[in-house]
């Protein structure tokens, strides 16, 4: 909802726009899970056509496209067919910037049967996800693979988003290795090293993700596979040694304070002795302004018992570890790069 139409309607109509936005998830979900995107994209398509090629029903098909396209997402033309639209095109499968995964995502039962169990979190400070499935998320995505493949390629799809953002707001300089902690299949990694052509990598996971970084085409690249190496471990226990720079992004957000002071402590204690630490996350601002970064903070209270931070609380958690906070640089992405060396 844009603010121009928000000013024109009463607090009650608007308020009653956000309670019905789940239907608005549930609508894209639909069409992601048919891959309408993909049908449309050489052109129009009437509703019968695009019915027989998802194996749907014309007629409630049509009601879905059309309450889609009332948003922008989709649009019907005067002869009565659907047409992509700029935001329906962040829909395809095989795109940059796809948002496909992320739709199906949201929308599995396991993360519905979490967020229904926020209210109990709030209350009592357990994890609703926890308490819904009896196990963590990544023990529970271990044990249902289709749906850690539809987790996997969602972080995938959001960080091709970011990647070029990030590898443009810092230098590295002076860096000859850079150690991507919880570095999953290098998409960053890549990123980084294709703008900074002495640098040196490292991606360090757990054994299973560090397989598929492995058999993936991100470290394949021309120019970056004879500069990059892949370890497997377990950053609760140590990270690999001797590493100029630890840069992990979107890992301490999945944990509470004691494991990330534990993560960062096992970086600070392997860097060389002028190494840096960078943690790539969303910084939240103080004040009352929209922030993505503060709905997808519900969304780890909801399934990990993590947290998006400010700037203090970084440095805490900082100081913690034996390091301290020198600087956050912002990039064009709505994520920052929190900067950090020993105390």
């Amino acid at each position: 909802m844009t603010k121009t139409v928000a000013n024109k309607l009463p607090p009650s109509a608007i308020m009653y726009t956000f309670i019905a936005g789940r239907w608005l998830s549930r609508l894209i979900y639909v069409a992601a899970k048919l891959e309408l995107a993909d049908l449309l994209k050489d052109g129009p398509r009437s509703v019968e056509e695009l019915a027989q090629a998802a194996q749907a029903q014309a007629r409630p098909l049509y009601r879905v496209l059309r309450a889609l396209a009332s948003v922008g997402i989709f649009a019907e033309t005067k002869d009565k067919k659907f047409k992509l639209t700029s935001l329906a095109a962040t829909l395809q499968k095989a795109v940059p910037s796809s948002m496909r995964a992320a739709a199906l995502l949201f929308e599995l039962p396991s993360m519905e049967d979490a967020w229904g169990q926020l209210l109990h979190g709030v209350k009592t400070g357990e994890v609703p996800f926890r308490k819904a499935h009896g196990v963590s998320l990544f023990e529970y995505l271990q044990k249902h693979p289709e749906d850690f493949a539809i987790f996997n390629e969602s972080m995938t799809s959001f960080s091709s988003t970011e990647n070029s953002a990030i590898a443009d707001a810092y230098k590295f300089p002076g860096i000859q290795t850079l150690v991507d902690v919880g570095g999953g299949h290098g998409s960053l990694l890549a990123a980084i090293l294709q703008a900074n052509p002495k640098l040196k990598g490292v991606v360090f996971d757990l054994p299973a993700v560090t397989e598929r970084a492995k058999q993936g085409g991100h470290l394949m690249t021309k120019g970056i596979a004879g500069r990059c190496t892949v370890e497997p471990g377990d950053f609760f226990e140590a990270v690999p040694k001797g590493g100029d720079t630890y840069i992990m992004k979107r890992v301490l957000h999945d944990w509470d304070d004691e494991r990330c002071t534990k993560i960062l402590a096992n970086c600070c204690a392997a860097m060389s002795e002028k190494g840096r630490v960078l943690v790539i996350d969303s910084v939240i601002a103080p004040g009352n302004d929209p922030d993505r970064g503060k709905l997808i903070d519900i969304q780890m209270l909801v399934v990990s018992g993590g947290r998006e931070r400010t700037k203090d609380e970084f440095a805490a958690l900082f100081k913690k570890a034996g390091l301290k906070v020198t600087r956050v640089v912002p990039t064009k992405c709505p994520l920052s790069i929190v900067e950090g060396i020993r105390a």
